[in-house]
């Protein structure tokens, strides 16, 4: 994990920015980081699209944790500093129910098309990176028609408490967001293989950075393999 820093470099807060798809794990990381090295970290999280606005608008920050095409695009505009890019994890899509209601078959492409059409409701972050999944996926099987008319958009991160108090049947969100909805609300399961949509997520460095070195000691920290045991139990899986 991160080394012991200055008690003058300690002093510096700093600025992070992030897709609140991994709100959850980088929740569980920061007070170890800022246990260990004695930096504050003020952390702001945001749809990922929501964030890369932000950042082209010319917010000011050390470090992001954003999908890993949107990071790519940031660094080609002089965003984000290229060497200080590393890999973070990918989160795949998953259905949620409310706690205790029957959970539907998702074992086949077929038994998640049958759950999709037959759902009353379904939850979903129409904003989002999952969001566009989602409509993606209803395009390639063909139940747009079926399906369009039970989706309900919602915010940011709300999609497992929208499940979670009974005003959706399913949610379609990544799976990050669905563990952390619990007790309320609970995994039915991931999407079938062949149909999959992980999101991969990377961190990366500022290129006006306040404090590249706290902010390069903070990407270090969170990219660390000590923690793929945390990240593995929050839904992210390690991208090597």
């Amino acid at each position: 994990m991160a080394s012991e820093t200055s008690s003058a470099s300690a002093a510096t807060e700093l600025k992070l920015l992030s897709a609140i798809a991994v709100r959850p794990v980088i929740l569980d990381l920061l007070p170890a980081f800022e246990r260990v090295t004695g930096r504050k970290v003020a952390a702001s999280f945001a749809l990922n699209p929501a964030v890369k606005l932000r950042i082209e608008a010319g917010e000011l920050f050390d470090v992001v944790v954003i999908n890993q095409d949107m990071l790519e695009d940031l660094i080609r505009q002089g965003k984000i500093a290229p060497g200080g890019r590393r890999a973070f994890g990918r989160v795949g899509l998953g259905v949620a129910v409310r706690a205790g209601a029957p959970k539907p078959d998702l074992s086949s492409v077929e038994a998640l098309k049958h759950a999709l059409v037959s759902a009353k409701s379904i939850a979903y972050a129409g904003e989002g990176s999952s969001g566009a999944h989602l409509t993606a996926l209803l395009a390639r099987l063909g139940i747009v028609e079926e399906v369009g008319p039970k989706l309900r958009s919602v915010g940011g991160g709300e999609t497992g408490q929208v499940v979670a108090r009974g005003e959706a049947e399913l949610g379609i969100v990544p799976v990050t967001t669905i563990l952390a909805a619990a007790p309320g609300a609970e995994l039915a399961g991931l999407f079938p293989a062949e149909l999959q949509s992980y999101i991969d997520f990377a961190a990366g460095l500022g290129a006006k950075a306040r404090d590249a070195g706290g902010g390069n000691a903070l990407v270090s920290f969170l990219t660390d393999p000590e923690s793929d045991d945390l990240l593995r139990s929050r839904g992210v899986e390690r991208l090597k």
